[in-house]
């Protein structure tokens, strides 16, 4: 299977610093990637830098077969989507109107979130942060992405609605043949749906292999990440 997305020894950061070293990702149509590691390892850094909002420092990012540095403008209208770690919606809009400016299908997104066709006419500003997660990620996927980069999607939400977006994002993957790389601060929820697992410390990856063979390896990863909280502490 050829690869919708791909890094190769990839170096990202700010003002000429990197804070991501060596990186190599390869994101394949149907899989779900789950990227994971501490604050401060650089993940979002990494997002970012493969989304085209930030320029690699080193190394190469190829998308939709084409090489190169590329604008986040241009890769989204190429196939490419992302979420990020702040909920991206409108909120003086109602959802339709929000959905409707996203240029998705509208049905597919309600097809994806029921629990959003009663609040259609709702203004998002006045929805709870999980019905803007799931508006925001409805909006994302009923635009049929090639790729979805997702960034902390449940963060601050409850565990029954983190479980519907995680469950949204597989679904996307097989069902769709998206590639995603997911951010994901809920470790054992992530390798659960997850096909391939990094786990990045000080912006290199430290650990990497199949969801399957990671599940058992839940606690030394969770052992990792308090390690790296108490060092910085």
């Amino acid at each position: 299977m050829s690869a919708v997305l791909q890094a190769r020894g990839l170096a990202a950061g700010y003002h000429g610093h990197a804070i991501v070293e060596d990186l190599d990702v390869t994101l394949e149509p149907g899989t779900v990637t789950a990227l994971l590691g501490p604050n401060g390892a650089g993940k979002t850094t990494t997002l970012l830098t493969l989304a085209g909002a930030l320029k690699p420092l080193g190394g190469e990012v190829s998308f939709a077969g084409s090489s190169g540095a590329a604008r986040l403008s241009a890769r989204a209208n190429q196939g490419l989507g992302y979420v990020s770690e702040e909920r991206s919606v409108f909120m003086s809009l109602t959802a339709m109107e929000n959905l409707r400016v996203g240029r998705c299908d509208v049905t597919l997104a309600l097809e994806l979130f029921p629990e959003l066709e009663p609040l259609l006419g709702r203004r998002a500003g006045l929805l709870s942060g999980g019905e803007q997660q799931m508006l925001t990620l409805a909006r994302a996927l009923a635009r049929r992405p090639k790729v979805l980069l997702a960034d902390e999607l449940s963060l601050g939400l409850a565990p029954l609605v983190v479980e519907r977006l995680l469950q949204a994002v597989r679904t996307a993957a097989t069902d769709d043949g998206v590639a995603v790389l997911l951010v994901e601060q809920h470790i054992r929820k992530a390798i659960r749906i997850a096909d391939h697992v990094l786990v990045m410390r000080r912006g290199r990856v430290v650990l990497e292999g199949s969801g399957a063979q990671l599940r058992g390896r839940v606690a030394d990863i969770e052992a990792a990440y308090m390690a790296e909280d108490a060092a910085v502490a």
